[in-house]
């Protein structure tokens, strides 16, 4: 797969729930639905230059929305929740 680093990556995810996971060294991201954990792991590390323990990622399936007599569905996407190592932290969100 002849993706960068910066395709790999696609936005990260600021909600409730990943702010407090932040605290913890925990980050959030949509990324490619064809990015492996290695290649999120590569990703990570080289775009904001921190040492990353552990990817897990998971595949968000659409749900059925409806519009008039249409239906159809919101589009499925892949999260990747990043662990780093202790002490380490990625100031891009720092004060999100």
């Amino acid at each position: 797969m002849n993706l960068t680093a910066r395709d790999i990556i696609i936005e990260p995810l600021v909600t409730e729930k990943t702010n407090e996971a932040m605290g913890m060294g925990t980050y959030t991201f949509r990324v490619h639905p064809k990015a492996t954990k290695a290649d999120i792991h590569n990703a990570v590390e080289k775009i904001f230059k921190v040492q990353v323990v552990k990817v897990n990622t998971m595949n968000v399936v659409g749900k059925p929305r409806r519009l008039g007599l249409k239906t159809g569905r919101t589009p499925s996407w892949k999260k990747a929740i990043v662990k780093l190592a202790p002490g380490q932290k990625i100031e891009f969100f720092e004060g999100v």
